[in-house]
C-alpha cells in the first residue's frame, strides 16, 4: 500500500514520556502528561490513551460524514455523535495493548442506512485503517 500524504504534523514528548510533557510544533497544543491511577500514576494529567480516544473519534466521525456525502448514502445530522472508548492493558504474549469501542448516535437515520455509513466510515477512516487486524475495534450504533 502505497500513501500520498498531503499533510503532515509533528509532536515532540519530554521528560518520562507518560509522566511529562507533549506538545506540537506548531506552538497550539501543550499536555501535561501523566500515567492514569489505574496503571499506578498520579492521573494529575493526560494520557495517550485520552488522545487517542479523542483523535478517533473526530476521525471516524469525519469519516462517516464523507462516506454518506461522496457515497450518496443520506446526510449524517449535525447531532450526530463519536464516543471513543480506549482501553489499554496487558496483552497475554507480553506487553500492553488496546481496545476500542466506538459508539456511534446517528439520530433520525433509518436504521439500515445508518449501518451502511457506519460501515463505510472504517472503510475510509485513517485510524480504522491503522488499527484494523491490530486493536479490536468494537462498534456500536446507538
Amino acid at each position: 500500500m502505497t500513501i500520498d500524504a498531503k499533510y503532515w504534523t509533528e509532536a515532540q514528548a519530554t521528560g518520562g514520556g507518560r509522566n511529562g510533557v507533549a506538545k506540537l510544533a506548531s506552538g497550539m497544543l501543550t499536555v501535561t502528561m501523566a500515567s492514569p491511577k489505574e496503571l499506578g500514576g498520579s492521573g494529575a494529567g493526560h494520557n495517550p490513551e485520552e488522545l487517542f480516544a479523542l483523535g478517533y473519534a473526530a476521525c471516524y466521525l469525519g469519516a462517516m460524514r464523507f462516506a454518506a456525502s461522496s457515497e450518496k448514502l443520506g446526510t449524517v445530522p449535525e447531532d450526530a455523535t463519536v464516543t471513543a472508548h480506549v482501553g489499554i492493558g496487558p496483552r497475554s504474549e507480553g506487553g500492553f495493548g488496546l481496545k476500542v469501542k466506538l459508539v456511534v448516535a446517528l439520530p433520525g437515520l433509518e436504521r439500515d442506512v445508518a449501518e451502511k455509513i457506519v460501515e463505510r466510515g472504517h472503510f475510509i477512516c485513517p485510524y480504522s485503517n491503522a488499527t484494523h487486524g491490530n486493536i479490536e475495534v468494537e462498534t456500536e450504533l446507538a
